[in-house]
C-alpha cells in the first residue's frame, strides 16, 4: 500500500498545479456568430439603400421620415461596431482547474508570505462589525499562520474602526482554533452564526463562541450607538491616544498599530498555535493635499506592508467581501507556483460575487454573464480585467515590473523573514511611508502601485500591468472565494454603474485607450474585450435615441422598418429573435432564472439611459475643467422596509435620486403615449383584417417590448401606495414632459 502511495506521489509530483480546459460548443457559436453578422450587414444595406433613394417599401417617407431614418442608420452602424467588441470575449472562453493537493505535495514546507489588503473608508456606510467580519475571515484562512498577514487600510481614521479591530484581535484566538477544528466554511463570524456547521451545533466550542461574539458585536455596536469608546478600553491599548491629536477625518496624521504581532512567542490562539499578524493603518491625510481614493489606500498598503511583513503575494479585498472559502490562497497560488506557466501570470482574479442576491435579481446586481461569460472570454485572450476586489497579486507586478522571459519572476520557495526590530520600530519606520509627502515626485501612482485619476483605477492598473507584458487568470470556482454586499435600492444600483461607466470613459478617453495604449502590447482580441466595457457610456445615445424614434415615428405612421411580406423584413425578425433567444440562453446557463433575466433586460436599459449618460455628462464636464473627481461609496445597510422590498423583488424608488427617475419613467411613458396613439391611428387609417401588412409592425412590436418591460415603472408612477413609489413631484414632472412630447410630436410634422 505505501508504495503504491509513493508511486502515485511521484507521479503527481511532476504534474501541473492547474489546468486550462477550452468551452465546448466553440464550433456552434462561431457559426451563429456569423449568420448574425451576415443579417446585421443585410440590415445596414437594407438602411443604406433606402437613404439614397429617398423610399421605404415603396413609398416615399419625406425628409423628416429620412432624418429618422438617418438617425437609426447612424445608431445601428454603433451597434455593430460594440457587437463586433462583445464577440471577443465570447469567441475564445476557457475554464481553470486547480489541484490543491499537488500543490501540498511540493510546496507545504515552502509556501510565500502573504499579505491580506482590507480597505473601508467610513464608518457609518461600511459598518465596523461588517469590516471585523471581513477581517476574521481572513485571518482563518487555511494557510500557515506565520505566513499570513492582514492589513486593514481605514481612510475614515475613525477610532471606532480602530476599536472594533482591536476587538477582533482578541475574538481571533477563539474564533480560528474553533474554525480548523470544525473545518467552518465560510470563516465569517456571521455567516457562519445564521449557518452553523452541523458538526459543531451541540459542542460546548460553539456555545462559547456564541456568546462571545454575541458579546464583542454588542460592545461594539454600543461604542457606535455612543459615538465613542468606553473609557476603560481607551486605557487598555496605547494605539488610541493617536486619536488625542486628530482634527477630522480628513486632517490627522498616520495612524499605524501592529496589533498581533506574529514574530512575537506570546501571539497566540487558545490552543497554543501562532496567529497572523494584523496591522491597523489611517494613512496621513491633509486638506492641501488630494488622497486619491482608494488607489492612494492601496498604494500606502503596499508601501507600509513590504515594511513589515513584504508578503511576495498580495490579496486586495473590499469590507465587506468576506472570504467563502479557506482554501482561496492555495488555489491562487496553483497558479502563480506552477513550474511551466506561472511565471508569466501577474494576479489570480475572483468574481465579485454577493451574498444577498434574491431569487430573481431585481437590480440584476449578479452581473452573471460578465462573470461566467465575458471574463472567461478575456481570460482566453490573455486574461480578465482587474475588478478590485477578490484579487492575488504578485507584488512585484504592483511595483512596477515588466515580464521578462529572459529572466522569469518566480516565487521564492524559501522560507519567509519577517522584519527585525520591536513592533515600535516598525510602526515608526513605516508611517513615514504612509505620509502625504511620501509620493512626492516619484512614480507612485504612475508607474508604480495602482494608477491615479481614474474611477476605476483597478480596471487601468490591471491593464497596464498586461501592457508590461503580464497574464492574468480568471478562477470561478463552484464554491465563491469572497462575498459581498449588492445594493438593494436602484439609487444604489445605478450609481454604482455610473462610477463604473464613468472610469471606462475616463480609460476611452485617456492616453490608456485601450487601442492605443495596448497597441502590439495585448492581443486585438483582448483590446476588443476591453473596450466592451469601455464603450457602456457610448451606448447611451443610440439607446435613448432607439427609444424614442421609432414611437415617435409610430405617432405619425412614418414606417422605420419594412413590411412583414418584404424580404427584407427577414433579417430583421431573424436578429431579433436570435438576439432575445441567445441572450436568455445565456443567462440561464449562467445560474440566472427566466424572470432574473427579464429583470436583466430591463436594468442594462436603466442603465444606459440613465448611469451611463449621466456618467457621459460628468466626465465631460470634469475633462473641462468645471467639475472635480470624486468617489460615492456604495451604502452597504438599509433600514427594514427597503430591505423589505428588496427581499420581495419590488423596485424601490423613493430614494432613487430624482434625475434617475425622471429619465427613466418620461420615456417609459412616451412609449406608452405612443403606442396607445399609434395603435389608434392604425385601428382608423388601416383595412380591417390587414393591420399587421402595414409597415409599423416592428415599431409596435418595439413599443409594445418597452412598455412591458416598464411595467414596474408604471405601477410606481401611479398604483403603488407605499414608500417605494415614484414621488408625486417626480410623476407629475414626467407625465408634462412626456406629454409635451407627444404633442408637439402630433402636431408638427418631424
Amino acid at each position: 500500500m505505501g508504495s503504491s502511495k509513493d508511486s502515485r506521489d511521484d507521479e503527481e509530483y511532476n504534474l501541473p498545479l492547474f489546468e486550462t480546459k477550452e468551452s465546448k460548443g466553440r464550433l456552434a457559436y462561431r457559426l451563429f456568430s456569423v449568420s448574425t453578422f451576415i443579417c446585421i450587414c443585410l440590415i445596414l444595406v437594407y438602411r443604406a439603400r433606402y437613404i439614397v433613394t429617398g423610399f421605404a417599401d415603396g413609398g416615399e417617407f419625406g425628409e423628416s421620415g429620412r432624418r429618422c431614418w438617418i438617425g437609426l442608420f447612424a445608431c445601428e452602424i454603433w451597434f455593430t461596431i460594440y457587437w463586433l467588441f462583445t464577440q471577443a470575449v465570447r469567441w475564445n472562453l476557457v475554464y481553470r482547474n486547480t489541484f490543491r493537493h499537488r500543490l501540498s505535495l511540493r510546496y507545504e514546507e515552502k509556501l510565500p508570505g502573504v499579505d491580506v489588503f482590507v480597505c473601508t473608508a467610513d464608518p457609518t456606510i461600511e459598518p465596523p462589525i461588517m469590516v471585523i467580519n471581513t477581517v476574521l475571515s481572513v485571518m482563518a484562512f487555511n494557510y500557515p499562520s506565520e505566513n499570513l498577514s492582514v492589513y486593514l487600510s481605514d481612510d475614515g481614521g475613525s477610532e471606532l474602526t480602530f476599536y472594533a479591530l482591536l476587538e477582533a484581535s482578541h475574538f481571533a484566538k477563539f474564533w480560528i482554533p474553533f474554525c480548523k477544528k470544525f473545518k467552518v466554511e465560510p470563516r465569517s463570524p456571521s455567516a457562519c452564526l445564521s449557518n452553523p456547521p452541523t458538526a459543531a451545533l451541540n459542542s460546548q466550542e460553539w456555545s462559547n463562541i456564541k456568546i462571545l461574539y454575541k458579546e464583542m458585536e454588542e460592545r461594539i455596536e454600543t461604542a457606535m450607538k455612543l459615538g465613542r469608546i468606553p473609557e476603560e478600553m481607551q486605557a487598555k491599548h496605547k494605539g488610541f491616544s493617536e486619536w488625542a491629536s486628530v482634527s477630522s477625518q480628513r486632517d490627522h496624521q498616520t495612524i499605524l498599530q501592529i496589533l498581533i504581532d506574529s514574530r512575537d512567542p506570546h501571539a497566540v490562539d487558545i490552543e497554543g498555535c501562532k496567529l497572523p499578524m494584523l496591522v491597523y493603518l489611517a494613512r496621513e491625510k491633509r486638506p492641501q493635499h488630494h488622497h486619491n481614493f482608494k488607489a492612494g489606500a492601496l498604494n500606502a498598503l503596499i508601501r507600509v506592508s513590504s515594511e513589515i511583513s513584504n508578503g511576495q503575494i498580495i490579496l486586495t479585498v473590499d469590507c465587506d467581501m468576506y472570504s467563502n472559502d479557506s482554501e482561496s490562497i492555495r488555489d491562487a497560488l496553483c497558479f502563480f507556483m506552477d513550474e511551466e506557466k506561472g511565471h508569466e501570470i501577474a494576479y489570480v482574479q475572483y468574481p465579485q460575487m454577493f451574498r444577498n442576491i434574491t431569487t430573481h435579481d431585481i437590480y440584476s446586481n449578479s452581473l452573471c454573464v460578465i462573470y461566467n461569460v465575458e471574463l472567461r472570454g478575456m481570460d482566453g485572450s490573455g486574461g480578465p480585467l482587474y475588478v478590485g476586489t477578490g484579487c492575488f497579486h504578485r507584488r512585484e507586478t504592483l511595483l512596477g515590473r515588466k515580464y521578462s522571459k529572459g529572466n522569469p519572476l518566480r516565487i521564492d520557495t524559501s522560507v519567509r523573514k519577517l522584519r527585525e526590530g520591536s513592533v515600535e520600530e516598525l510602526e515608526d519606520k513605516s508611517k513615514a511611508l504612509a505620509s502625504c509627502t511620501y509620493e512626492e515626485n516619484t512614480e507612485w501612482g504612475n508607474e508604480m502601485g495602482l494608477k491615479y485619476n481614474c474611477a476605476v483605477e483597478d480596471v487601468l492598473t490591471g491593464l497596464s500591468i498586461k501592457c508590461r507584458g503580464w497574464k492574468s487568470v480568471y478562477l470561478n470556482p463552484e464554491r465563491p472565494g469572497f462575498l459581498g454586499v449588492a445594493p438593494s435600492t436602484l439609487g444604489e444600483a445605478l450609481i454604482q454603474h455610473k462610477r463604473w461607466a464613468e472610469g471606462h470613459l475616463q480609460i476611452l478617453l485617456s492616453k490608456y485607450n485601450t487601442f492605443l495604449y495596448g497597441h502590439r502590447k495585448i492581443s486585438l482580441a483582448l483590446q476588443m474585450g476591453y473596450y466592451s466595457q469601455d464603450c457602456w457610456c457610448l451606448n447611451c445615445f443610440p439607446t435613448i435615441y432607439y427609444l424614442l424614434s421609432p414611437p415617435l415615428c409610430l405617432l405619425k405612421s412614418i414606417p422605420l422598418f419594412p413590411k412583414i411580406t418584404n424580404p427584407w423584413f427577414q433579417p430583421f425578425i431573424y436578429l431579433i429573435l436570435t438576439k432575445y433567444i441567445y441572450s436568455l440562453v445565456e443567462f440561464l446557463r449562467s445560474g440566472g432564472t427566466l424572470k432574473a433575466w427579464w429583470n436583466d433586460q430591463r436594468m442594462w436599459m436603466f442603465r444606459r439611459i440613465t448611469s451611463y449618460l449621466l456618467a457621459t455628462i460628468d466626465t465631460i464636464r470634469k475633462l473641462s475643467g468645471f467639475a472635480k473627481s470624486g468617489f460615492v461609496i456604495s451604502s452597504k445597510f438599509a433600514d427594514e422596509e427597503v430591505l423589505r422590498m428588496y427581499e420581495q423583488d419590488t423596485i424601490e424608488f423613493g430614494t432613487t435620486t430624482p434625475i434617475f427617475t425622471t429619465i427613466t419613467a418620461t420615456l417609459a411613458l412616451i412609449n406608452l403615449f405612443s403606442l396607445v396613439g399609434g395603435l389608434k391611428r392604425v385601428i382608423v387609417d388601416v383595412e380591417e383584417g390587414k393591420v399587421f401588412e402595414k409597415p409599423l409592425v416592428l415599431q409596435i412590436v418595439q413599443c409594445s417590448l418597452v412598455v412591458l418591460i416598464n411595467l414596474p415603472v408604471y405601477q410606481g408612477l401611479f398604483f403603488r401606495k407605499d414608500k417605494g413609489r415614484i414621488p408625486t413631484s417626480v410623476t407629475i414632472k414626467s407625465v408634462v414632459l412626456a406629454l409635451s412630447v407627444c404633442i408637439i410630436t402630433s402636431s408638427l410634422y418631424l
